[in-house]
């Protein structure tokens, strides 16, 4: 097992993310996904938290099944919303007393239809979750924030998103990026960091493009753009998914190496629980197993 932040302090890492699966279905893909995956040896693996800590047990067995049966370093996301403090200092003394050493700190997103008035907020903000994460992990657990690269969609704009995020990594370890599609967005934010004196490791996140209609709704609830000549290349394959990848793959490909060649310290891949995509990008990379982390 090892800190995030020290994998990050040797060289370029890879990781992947994954969510906890509901059904029997889905746990067998995701046990493939996980198996197929592991040989390319990511730096980490980060495992997701549903709205409302609708997924915390399973959650908490996924990241510590990875760790105790896996040669993978789990990341276990965590968010604040309708959770008490004394909740959320459980379950990160659960995971420092099982030997995870990483957790990303999140605002959280309420469950689906409710309202204002039925969600619990202790912690209004990723930024003191953070600071409860630093509390009770000590120097046992690293910790990872969000970062938007076009901004928060509840921030007012972006310079006052860039001073959230600043103050965040004034506390976390280093960040993780929502998806987004231009280069541009991520360099320039980083350029705006280090203009607040912030200094912090920001990883890249990156989704392949395999289902059109898919990443328009995930862009559409993340705020990310979608690029509209991306959108019109995607819609005239639509109904060839093998095309659709093709396309996703070699997208997504170019934005890693330029990613790479701007500096970026890492590469995060948002898997949705599958793996052939993420497998091409790392083989088109010439990505060797074990080789990104060192």
């Amino acid at each position: 097992m090892t800190r995030i932040d020290a994998l990050l302090a040797r060289g370029i890492t890879t990781s992947f993310e994954f969510f906890p699966p509901q059904t029997d279905a889905g746990e067998r893909h995701l046990r493939d996904a996980l198996n197929e995956l592991e040989p390319l040896g990511p730096s980490f693996v980060s495992v997701t938290y549903g709205a409302g800590g609708s997924t915390r047990e399973r959650t908490h067995r996924l990241v510590v099944d990875v760790l105790e049966r896996t040669t993978m370093t789990p990341m276990a996301h965590l968010t604040a919303v309708d959770h008490r403090r004394d909740e959320l200092t459980a379950i990160l003394a659960a995971y420092r007393d099982a030997g995870v050493e990483n957790v990303l700190a999140l605002r959280g997103d309420p469950p689906r239809g409710s309202g204002p008035d039925e969600v619990f907020w202790e912690f209004e903000h990723a930024v003191e979750l953070a600071a409860l994460v630093r509390e009770v992990g000590g120097d046992r657990i690293a910790v990872g924030v969000a970062a938007h690269p076009e901004g928060h969609p509840l921030s007012p704009d972006l310079p006052s998103d860039r001073r959230h995020l600043a103050a965040k990594l004034a506390i976390a370890d280093f960040a993780v990026t929502q998806f987004f599609f231009d280069v541009q967005d991520y360099v320039r934010m980083v350029e705006e960091l280090a203009q607040l004196g912030c200094d912090k490791p920001v990883v890249p996140g990156i989704m392949p493009v395999t289902n059109v209609r898919q990443i328009e709704r995930f862009a559409e609830l993340s705020g990310a753009a979608f690029p509209s000549a991306l959108a019109d290349r995607l819609h005239a394959v639509e109904h060839e998914p093998a095309e659709v990848r093709r396309i996703g793959v070699e997208v997504a490909t170019q934005l890693c190496a330029d990613l790479l060649a701007s500096g970026a310290p890492g590469l995060h891949f948002y898997t949705l629980n599958r793996s052939t995509a993420t497998r091409e990008i790392h083989a088109n990379l010439g990505l060797h197993p074990g080789a990104s982390a060192a």
